[in-house]
């Protein structure tokens, strides 16, 4: 009778080991594919986005756009960083920009990517339009879009 506790015992144990390695394994699995490897995101090749100091003032962001700007041109695209949180600014067409918030909608990384003309999230590997609608996810809805006017070499942005 003893040596049949001692062999349960055992293999009690053993099982509970066992589970414990395949659980571990499974958190492991779930951290690797949940923002290891590729930082933009699991088989993303994104690019990081250049980044531009805004200046806020009164509730708005102001920003040069002239020849020296990595915003000058037709296409281009930007992460705005200022006091009052991160934009991503497209140049859209000759006088207009696009202005969006960085925020994702998953879970609230700051977008710093892009692949071809869509943004993407380096955390999870949203991708949004220069319009900020999602084309793909895991991000739910679209980002936040806001006033962006131009003046001369100056771009503003507003609620």
């Amino acid at each position: 009778m003893k040596a049949s506790i001692q062999t349960r015992r055992r293999f009690c144990a053993t099982a509970c080991r066992g589970a414990s390695l395949v659980a571990a394994a499974g958190v492991l699995g779930a951290i690797e594919a949940c923002g290891g490897g590729n930082p933009m995101g699991p088989g993303v090749d994104a690019s990081p986005l250049p980044v531009v100091t805004g200046d806020a003032t009164a509730g708005a962001v102001s920003l040069p756009v002239g020849s020296g700007s990595p915003l000058a041109a037709v296409g281009a695209m930007a992460l705005v960083q200022t006091a009052l949180g991160d934009f991503l600014v497209a140049h859209t067409g000759d006088a207009t920009f696009v202005a969006l918030t960085a925020t994702c909608t998953h879970q609230g990384c700051t977008v710093t990517g892009f692949l071809a003309q869509d943004y993407v999230c380096p955390c999870h590997g949203s991708t949004y339009s220069t319009t900020g609608q999602v084309l793909s996810g895991p991000a739910p809805t679209a980002l936040r879009r806001y006033t962006a006017q131009v003046a001369g070499d100056v771009l503003t942005i507003t609620g």
